[in-house]
């Protein structure tokens, strides 16, 4: 896509915008025009408070163009005046095009319910930041209604937390196979997966590494939650050795939340979930992502429908009090009747948690170079999202958390849903970036938030990232823990400490 900017626009921000209408596109500088490549010309004038922004999409012969208007104010930053008057002008340019709404409007970030989050708690109520969701950012009405409702669960999930928390992840990043959609950094080939003992071993030092740092910084931790790839791709030995670990370090009786994501029903035995309970995790996952035999075989998952029910029969005979199930919409080969029928079946099991995933093909997965694969207006997958709100509300779950990827089939959303009093705090933690989360492993990152007061400017952020793949992680994880004095690198903890100025409060 060729991209024409003329004002101090931010051009990333620009760029999303023009995915919401070009899913996949990519912007390589210096290309060459023809009338084959679709062109997005952005202009944004200024004049006092005031910001008018005009934009042209055009591809071939057919064109068409939009405005977009916003005033800067105490209460709206004049960066942002000028985000939404490109905004509103890419939205105009594209619903002319294309003759389509984007459900999500104007809104391109990973977490829709940040907005709405602010509009309630800047005392909006829940019906007028509905209204200004709709009529001021061009949400669809049920988008709005869902980011508000989110918006609001989140805020009564984290009233009134204790100060110094934080979250532990622990990356287990192999599987048994590779689903053909996925862009996680996951393992699966015989020579990577003999690696895993030698990376158990790498990654127990992590895990003592980032607890001693925890202690030393007198935070308390809130919830841990082992992540992959598959973690129950590791024996019932392995998984026990690895919460026996953990718990040498934290109670798990302390915790807020304890999480084991177990994934593939292909992975999951009695043993296996008897060393996750035994170990003082409470909260499973079970990840069929359709109930169609046919669907399953295009997507390369390696097990069956019936083998998810026996996973998840064990699950429930394990004593394990909360167990989440995902499914996907829009997948390949998927229709509107195959996912609902998917939906049905997984709400006849009750399960506590259930995640609605929207299709999303990255750029390393090995599904990306097949046609068909983005849609714009991908009517199956948004009536099969829409389908899941209203079967997910009317069976007593709600909407919990939520975020969204770039190239979503439809520009769609990902949305967890609870029973009440069964929310995965890890996930809001995590995603509305509450407090800091520490990270053991390949491919983990560790995010450390730290607090200010008004008067410092606000909440700062920074990432330690580990090695991504686990070769490399076994080669360079000590020299990155325990820093590199020839090369003047300081330690991870070093780091840690320093952004934190221990002795300071409120880290």
């Amino acid at each position: 896509m060729i991209l024409k900017i003329d004002g101090d626009v931010n051009r990333y921000y620009v760029q999303t915008l023009c995915m919401v209408f070009f899913p996949g596109a990519t912007f390589p500088e210096n290309e060459t025009p023809r009338p084959d490549i679709p062109a997005v010309e952005v202009r944004l004038e200024k004049d006092a408070n005031h910001r008018k922004a005009h934009a042209v999409i055009r591809v071939g012969k057919k064109e068409a163009a939009g405005e977009g208007v916003a005033e800067a104010s105490d209460l709206l930053s004049a960066v942002k005046a000028e985000k939404i008057a490109v905004g509103r002008a890419i939205f105009a340019a594209g619903k002319v095009f294309f003759s389509y709404s984007p459900p999500w409007g104007i809104l391109t970030g990973v977490r829709p319910s940040k907005v709405a989050t602010t509009l309630v708690a800047g005392g909006n109520g829940i019906r007028n930041s509905r209204a200004i969701l709709r009529d001021e950012y061009f949400l669809n009405p049920r988008k709005a209604a869902l980011a508000v409702s989110v918006a609001t669960t989140e805020m009564k999930l984290t009233k009134n937390l204790p100060p110094k928390l934080c979250s532990v992840y622990i990356s287990i990043p192999f599987c048994p196979s590779r689903c053909a959609y996925c862009s996680f950094v996951s393992y699966t080939s015989g020579k990577l997966l003999s690696l895993i003992d030698d990376y158990l071993q790498a990654l127990f030092l992590d895990i003592d590494d980032i607890f001693e740092t925890i202690r030393e910084l007198g935070m308390r931790v809130a919830t841990v939650y082992i992540g992959g790839g598959t973690p129950t791709v590791l024996t019932a030995a392995q998984m026990t050795e690895l919460l026996g670990r953990i718990n040498r370090h934290v109670d798990p009786s302390t915790l807020m939340e304890f999480t084991v994501e177990a994934g593939r029903p292909d992975t999951i035995t009695a043993e296996k979930l008897a060393a996750i309970r035994d170990g003082g995790a409470g909260r499973i996952s079970v990840n069929p992502q359709t109930l169609s035999d046919d669907v399953l075989r295009s997507i390369g998952r390696h097990h069956t429908v019936e083998e998810f029910y026996r996973a998840y029969a064990l699950a429930r005979e394990s004593g394990i009090a909360t167990v989440n199930v995902d499914l996907i919409a829009g997948l390949p080969e998927d229709s509107f009747r195959m996912f609902s029928d998917s939906m049905d079946r997984v709400l006849e099991l009750a399960p506590e948690n259930i995640t609605v995933h929207t299709f999303c093909v990255k750029r390393s997965a090995a599904m990306r170079q097949r046609d068909g694969i983005f849609s714009l207006n991908a009517a199956d997958a948004a009536k099969s999202v829409e389908y899941s709100q209203l079967r997910t509300k009317l069976s007593g779950y709600r909407p919990y958390y939520m975020y969204r990827q770039k190239n979503t089939v439809g520009n769609l959303e990902n949305v967890g849903y609870a029973l009440p009093g069964t929310e995965g705090l890890y996930n809001v933690f995590m995603m509305e970036e509450l407090h800091t989360i520490f990270a053991a492993g390949a491919g983990a990152v560790t995010k450390l938030m730290h607090y200010r007061t008004p008067g410092e400017g606000g909440s700062v952020i920074e990432r330690i990232f580990m090695p991504k793949y686990p070769y490399e992680y076994l080669r360079d994880a000590k020299k990155l823990r325990e820093g590199d004095p020839e090369q003047g690198t300081p330690s991870r903890r070093e780091k840690v400490l320093s952004f934190f100025d221990v002795g300071k409060e409120n880290p």
